[in-house]
This record gives structure tokens, sequence and C-alpha cells, in this order.
């Protein structure tokens, strides 16, 4: 356990949920010896889940290209854990 501004996580690059916050995951972020504590998520939304209806091919379709950017970014952004754990 890696306790880090009075929060647990299980280990480094392990996303858990935060039933009591704004956002709906949380992560310690690492990269090299970079440390960051990255919130992401709305709490509530679900994604477009493992679906395979086309309007949820859609919605991961439009998440991806809108966040396309951010994501190439890696592990050090929120974009890169929202589309890994929730799409």
């Amino acid at each position: 356990m890696i306790e880090y501004r009075g929060e647990k996580f299980s280990g480094y690059n392990k996303p858990k949920r935060t039933p009591k916050a704004s956002k709906s995951h949380a992560v310690l972020a690492k990269q090299g010896d970079k440390v960051k504590l990255i919130r992401f998520g709305q709490q509530g939304v679900s994604g477009a889940g493992k679906k395979t209806d086309a309007k949820s091919k859609a919605r991961r379709k439009s998440f991806k290209a809108r966040h396309a950017k951010n994501i190439k970014k890696g592990k050090m952004s929120a974009a890169y854990w929202a589309d890994k754990v929730k799409w």
C-alpha cells in the first residue's frame, strides 16, 4: 500500500474508484522519478462500456478522436487514464 496525501493506493499506475469525490477515479501515476496524483472521469458516467451496439461504438470513437492529442501524452495525463479505464 502506498499512502500519498492521505489517500491510499494499491500501487503506482493502478486506478481506483473514488465514490465520494467529484471525479470517478484516481490514480497515482509514476513515470521515471515523477509521481503525480491524477483524478479523472465524470462521476456517474459509464463511458461506452464494453457494449457492441452502434451508439456505444460511436460514443467511444468520438471520445477517442476528441481527446487523441491528450491521450498521446501518456501516463501523466487524465485523458490517458480515462481512455484506458472508462472507454
